[in-house]
């Protein structure tokens, strides 16, 4: 079942408006039948909006439209904004291919499969007897065509600027954007980040007393847990100095696990019902941070966009969470952040590298096929990535181990990253189906679901007055400010030796080395900025060196140290002070809270799957 992003507050900002009497500017994401089309929202900070794109794994998807009014009746060129996606691989025509059509009429140019960047396509002209008409866009191949936006103009030589500054600046003009958005609300904690760490943070805080806007980019809640990603959840709940913190998980997390399962799985509506059903918490679906307004050390607001309206709103608070992944506000805070790896003699870290390096763990986009019951084919698919009977991947689906990007910037080069983890699998697939000899074992499969959201595990860590590192957890330093338990292994990625052997340079599939600790209580101190005075964070992004990341990086420990944040939160919020203030002044009370924990008594623990190999206690405490 297709999901729908909630529309929030009242009317909402039309994504089409008059540049000038005979100029017409359309956000694509706008369209209000999106057909197959799925809106993706994911390289938002590097192209300023999000897109359309025809994600069919091969089948043509149905037809995206809405209806616009032109200033006038006449003649218009017509120009889309759009990217040969597979350019970076492969010289020539791309598979992306897509029409554009104006009242019922194709334009001449199919679009989407020249250049080898972004840019304003030339789709044609079209004389229309009437202003108001149809617009449509008709995908032709299923292989993820993209289209940004739209520009009608009387005028020939005119088109919308290339570069993202200036196409921003355009677009705001263009869209009448207000220069300062309206409010949000009245609230006392805002949580960026609707993953298992952000919905943690909220409900944690929301069960003290706190009033919460819980902001997600997407339609569903859940981050790498939700359907449109497909990881399932790790690590264990009620273990070490407090085994109440996790029993939230209990109320929504789901119950089966696996990686890249059927959408049911992850039991989305499960996690939707449970922030539905917390009085104190706002959600905010839909809605991208994309800038803040600060006031001196501290956070003043949160600007954030809508992903489908290009709606903007300011969030107001005392106190705000960056659950992003990516420590996205964190970033525009100015906060203190690190990205790659530590060498060995920063920390004394027998597992870092010898030499500091950008080098990340990757971003997987999984897959799996299905049985059709008869012959399915599939179309070829060779776009710079040459598969064979010796390198290919003989396999019906893939999951974690398809991971690209560890050699490349997972916030600046992400769009390539994810692109080039959905041009393997289809290269491979279209193999598999069409160039293997004896491919019997596919020759009835077909694609049921590849990702096209990809599933983040490294990029920005945001720093906090402590730094966990390797020694704190094999030598079990305890910290008095200590709180949930880590309880995964240090499990780091890298390249997979032969993969890098068949394509090197080129890896898409990779090895985990993992190091045991025994369980290990994450400090406070790593659960908010050293140099932004009111922002905390968890998940993915808190105050670790890279080889420490090993270890909380997985989503039920991410959960309970967002408890643990929306707990402080409370905290600051009874007595006024920062994040640090809880740590000097109110421990104690922290220390109570996580004792007491917020889920509700008496759940059995259903989180019993890919609790990882921990051992159980250490063997001396220092």
């Amino acid at each position: 079942m297709k999901k729908q992003c909630t529309f929030l507050l009242g009317a909402l900002l039309l994504c089409a408006a008059h540049v000038s009497a005979a100029d017409y500017f359309l956000e694509a994401e706008s369209f209000a039948h999106k057909g197959g089309w799925v809106v993706d929202q994911q390289f938002m900070d590097l192209m300023g909006s999000p897109y359309l794109m025809a994600h069919g794994m091969g089948v043509p998807v149905g037809d995206a439209s809405t209806t616009i009014t032109l200033p006038a009746a006449g003649t218009y060129y017509v120009y889309v904004r759009t990217f040969n996606w597979t350019a970076p691989w492969h010289d020539g025509e791309g598979p992306g291919k897509f029409r554009l059509l104006v009242g019922g009429r194709r334009l001449a140019s199919p679009l989407g499969a020249d250049g080898t960047e972004w840019m304003w396509q030339a789709a044609g002209k079209v004389t229309l007897r009437e202003p108001q008409t149809v617009v449509t866009l008709q995908d032709m191949t299923g292989f993820n065509g993209r289209c940004d936006a739209i520009y009608f103009t009387t005028d020939e030589r005119q088109t919308p600027p290339a570069d993202v500054a200036g196409l921003d600046r355009f677009r705001r003009r263009a869209l009448n954007v207000p220069d300062v958005p309206g409010g949000a609300g009245a609230f006392d904690f805002v949580v960026v980040g609707g993953g298992i760490a952000g919905m943690s943070a909220a409900i944690a805080a929301a069960r003290l007393g706190c009033r919460v806007a819980l902001m997600n980019d997407r339609p569903a809640l859940g981050g790498n847990n939700s359907s449109e990603i497909r990881v399932h959840l790790g690590g264990r709940i009620e273990t070490g100095t407090y085994p109440e913190l996790g029993n939230l998980q209990k109320e929504w997390g789901p119950s089966r696990g696996g990686n890249a399962q059927p959408a049911g799985f992850y039991e989305d509506d499960r996690k939707a019902e449970a922030v539905a059903g917390e009085p104190n918490i706002t959600l905010f679906a839909c809605y991208r941070a994309t800038g803040v307004r600060m006031d001196g050390g501290k956070i003043a607001a949160v600007v954030a966009q809508h992903i489908e309206t290009g709606r903007e709103l300011q969030f107001e608070a005392p106190l705000f969470a960056d659950c992003t992944g990516d420590g996205t506000v964190g970033f525009l805070a100015g906060a203190d952040y690190r990205m790659g790896r530590e060498a060995t003699g920063e920390f004394g870290e027998s597992t870092a590298p010898e030499q500091a390096d950008r080098m990340t763990m990757g971003a997987s986009v999984q897959w799996y096929s299905e049985d059709a019951g008869r012959p399915a084919s599939f179309p070829r698919f060779s776009y710079g990535v040459d598969f064979n009977a010796q390198n290919c991947e003989q396999v019906t689906m893939g999951e974690w181990t398809w991971e690209t990007g560890m050699n490349y910037d997972q916030i600046s080069d992400f769009e390539r990253i994810r692109d080039y983890g959905l041009l393997v699998v289809y290269s491979n697939w279209s193999f598999l189906k069409n160039g293997l000899k004896e491919n019997d074992p596919y020759r009835n499969r077909r694609l049921g679901w590849v990702a096209y959201v990809a599933g983040k595990r490294e990029s920005r860590r945001l720093m906090g007055d402590y730094i966990l590192k390797e020694d704190d957890l094999r030598k079990h330093v305890v910290h008095e400010d200590g709180t949930a338990a880590t309880t995964w292994t240090i499990d780091l990625h890298y390249p997979d030796p032969k993969n890098t052997a068949n394509f090197p340079g080129m890896e898409f599939k990779s090895i985990a080395r993992h190091n045991p600790i025994y369980p290990y209580p994450v400090p406070y101190r790593c659960l908010y900025s050293r140099n932004v005075d009111n922002l905390f964070m968890a998940g993915r992004n808190i105050s670790v060196t890279h080889v420490a990341l090993g270890t909380i990086r997985v989503m039920r420990t991410t959960g309970m140290l967002g408890e643990v944040v929306g707990m402080a939160a409370s905290l600051c919020h009874r007595h006024g002070v920062s994040p640090r203030g809880v740590y000097q002044r109110h421990l104690d009370e922290l220390k109570a809270l996580m004792r007491e924990g917020v889920g509700r008594k008496g759940l059995p623990n259903n989180q019993k799957y890919n609790e990882g190999g921990t051992l159980p206690k250490p063997p001396s405490v220092n």
